[in-house]
């Protein structure tokens, strides 16, 4: 599976803390992050993740665009919960994208370990049908 991983300057420590305790079932999948947040998570855990720009620097858009394209399986995005943050554009634009395309979306720490404890499970390996970029579907060749 593909996870993506995102988290606010607030919720940094948190979501590093998160994937030290999931350590063992994340390192069975693939991980992208934003910038910052994959240097604390891999720094903590020695998990092997792909860092893209910061959020704040296109990050964001950049996990959006994969969504978009079906090539993310889960998204964990724990957000501020500061009421004095105001979401941002990209955030938001995430999120939905998240909501068309199925992608299952945990935005604080609850849902992130019902979804991990999920994917440990196999509950959501029907993802593995919709993401071209899956075992699956790479080595299927279309002929016309």
């Amino acid at each position: 599976m593909e996870i993506a991983i995102i988290a606010d300057d607030s919720k940094k420590e948190l979501m590093t803390q998160f994937c030290i305790a999931y350590c063992n079932i994340l390192a069975k999948h693939n991980i992208c992050s934003t910038g910052i947040t994959g240097k604390y998570i891999s720094d903590a855990t020695g998990l092997k993740i792909e860092k893209l720009l910061s959020g704040t620097h296109g990050g964001v858009q950049q996990i959006a665009s994969r969504v978009s394209y079906n090539e993310i399986d889960v998204v964990l995005f724990f957000r501020s919960s500061d009421p004095g943050m105001f979401s941002r554009e990209e955030d938001d634009a995430l999120l939905r994208m998240c909501d068309m395309q199925n992608v299952p979306v945990a935005t604080n720490i609850a849902t992130a370990e019902v979804l991990v404890c999920a994917l440990d499970r196999g509950d959501l390996d029907w993802r593995e049908i919709v993401n071209p970029s899956s075992g699956l579907n790479k080595n299927k060749r279309v002929h016309y």
